[in-house]
C-alpha cells in the first residue's frame, strides 16, 4: 500500500488535511503563497519534461532523426539533475520545517522519504537506459532496441513520479494552508 510502485494515493490516515482542503481551492486560500506556487510549478515542470522526453523518444522510434541524441542528452540531464536537487532541498529544508506542524501528518513525511529513496533507483535506471541509447547512437547504430527500452523506462518513471508528486502535494499544500507557510 505504501510502496510507490503499487500505491494508488495517500493512505486514508494521511488524508486528514487533504479532505479539508481540496486541490481546487488551494490557490484562493490566504495561506497559499509565492513559495508554494513556485514549488508546485517545479512539480509541473518535472511532469512536462518527462512527457517531452517520451514524445521525443516515440518520435525517434517512428522517424529517427539526428537531433534526437542531443535533445535526449540535454533534457534527460536537466531533468535528472533538477529532480535530484529538488528532492535534496525538500529533504533538508522543507520537510523538516513542515513535519512538526501536525503529528497526524508526520508519518507522511516518512512515506515521502521512502519515495525519494525509491525514485533514486529509478533515476539511476533512467540514466542507464538513456546512456545506452546515446552510446548506440555515438557508435552509429540505429538504437531502436535501446530507444524502445528507454521509452518503457520513461513511461514507468512517469507513473512513479506522478504518484509521488500528487501524494506529496496532497500532504504538503493542505498542511501549509492549515498552519501557514513555515519559516524556511
Amino acid at each position: 500500500m505504501n510502496d510507490l510502485t503499487t500505491r494508488t494515493g495517500l493512505p486514508e490516515h494521511l488524508r486528514v488535511l487533504a479532505e479539508l482542503y481540496p486541490r481546487t481551492g488551494w490557490e484562493s486560500h490566504g495561506n497559499f503563497n509565492d513559495l508554494t506556487r513556485f514549488w508546485l510549478d517545479r512539480h509541473l515542470m518535472f511532469r512536462d519534461v518527462i512527457a517531452k522526453l517520451q514524445t521525443e523518444t516515440m518520435g525517434f522510434l517512428d522517424q529517427p532523426t539526428d537531433r534526437y541524441g542531443a535533445i535526449l542528452q540535454r533534457y534527460t540531464g536537466f531533468f535528472l539533475n533538477q529532480l535530484h536537487s529538488h528532492h535534496g532541498i525538500e529533504d533538508q529544508h522543507y520537510f523538516p520545517a513542515l513535519i512538526a506542524l501536525d503529528a497526524r501528518i508526520a508519518p507522511g513525511f516518512e512515506l515521502l522519504d521512502g519515495d525519494h529513496k525509491a525514485l533514486d533507483g529509478h533515476i539511476n535506471g533512467l540514466a542507464e537506459r538513456t546512456n545506452a541509447v546515446l552510446a548506440a547512437l555515438n557508435q552509429g547504430q540505429a538504437a531502436k532496441t535501446e530507444a524502445d527500452a528507454l521509452l518503457t523506462a520513461q513511461q514507468a518513471f512517469e507513473r512513479f513520479l506522478n504518484r509521488h508528486l500528487s501524494d506529496e502535494e496532497e500532504l504538503v499544500v493542505p498542511l501549509i494552508l492549515e498552519y501557514g507557510p513555515p519559516d524556511l
